[in-house]
């Protein structure tokens, strides 16, 4: 009876209305209201997910994202010439005739090898290594702003935050420490003594990826560059000389690298020529060019009793690394 939808009038209200004989009663309200009912859902569904992303939330804690990055240690060896640098006015003729005839131009001399999963890395991670290595090598050692300019930002940029107190210190007070030397981080010439003769620099060399432990991917980099120079402001007509720099990096990525596209640096390795041991390649390199000889004298010497310091090196260029002009 409770539950009719119909509810029959009374005698006396018949009489006094004329109203029908029956009524529609007001639906019973058994419960919550439909609009209740989704405020609470949807307060259930917020909390739910609040506590979901508490728990597993897609970024890692600062504290999770491994030690700090080493610092980088870097040694940089000038080769000198056994006699004249060998130039020629036609930049592909020196290539042709030199051990660099078949390398790559650019960034086509940097190709990524096939990705393979580690035992805690996905294919993806390994393949962002690799890539994000090839990246650095790129703009380190091919953008003409950064070989022939004043330009450091293109490679500060992909730097673990732990070294940017390091390179900015390389740059602002350069030294021969192993560890504060802008040709470590770079390939750099001083613009007022040589220009690019040929902006497409030849390359060749290779990129592997290997796991050190759960946390941690290394890629190991090993590349020969070779650049066409001439003195700065000379004429076209001028003869143009190889310059070969040879460079094995060794890059550190955590995950948090990975996701920030950031490599850590943690061993440079370079060996440039022709140059003359008695020239400072601190700073920038200053190379040799067609007609030049080395300069008389080794490196700068080096002091057995002090501590910190890094040892002076320098080799000697071997003559087939020379175009046969």
């Amino acid at each position: 009876m409770r539950a009719a939808r119909l509810q029959e009038f009374s005698a006396q209200e018949r009489i006094g209305d004329h109203a029908p004989a029956v009524r529609s009663r007001p639906p019973l309200r058994r419960g919550l209201s439909r609009q209740a009912l989704i405020l609470v859902l949807l307060i259930a569904v917020a909390f739910g997910t609040a506590i979901y992303m508490g728990v597993r939330h897609p970024y890692q804690s600062p504290a999770s994202s491994g030690p700090p990055a080493e610092p980088l240690r870097m040694t940089v060896i000038p080769l000198a010439p056994q006699g004249k640098v060998p130039g020629a006015t036609d930049t592909d003729q020196l290539y042709a005739q030199s051990p660099a005839a078949q390398f790559r131009i650019g960034a086509e001399g940097i190709p990524l090898p096939a990705a393979r999963r580690t035992a805690h890395f996905s294919d993806s991670q390994v393949t962002n290594a690799l890539s994000i290595a090839k990246d650095y090598i790129v703009r380190s050692a091919l953008y003409p702003e950064v070989v022939t300019g004043d330009q450091v930002r293109p490679v500060r940029v992909l730097l673990d935050p732990d070294q940017l107190d390091q390179f900015d210190q390389s740059f602002r007070q350069p030294a021969a420490d192993g560890r504060h030397a802008p040709t470590g981080w770079l390939v750099r010439f001083d613009s007022s003594e040589v220009e690019l003769a040929d902006r497409r620099i030849r390359v060749q060399g290779t990129l592997q990826a290997a796991e050190t432990d759960s946390t941690t991917l290394e890629v190991t980099a090993d590349h020969t560059f070779v650049y066409a120079l001439r003195a700065a402001q000379a004429e076209q007509t001028g003869e143009a000389s190889l310059f070969t720099v040879r460079r094995e990096l060794h890059f550190r990525f955590d995950r948090e690298d990975l996701r920030l596209h950031q490599a850590q640096l943690v061993v440079s390795y370079v060996q440039a020529g022709p140059l003359s041991c008695a020239e400072d390649s601190t700073n920038r390199l200053h190379p040799l060019l067609a007609g030049q000889t080395a300069k008389e004298g080794g490196p700068a010497g080096t002091d057995p009793y002090a501590t910190g310091g890094a040892t002076a090196l320098c080799g000697s260029l071997a003559a087939g690394a020379q175009p046969k002009v």
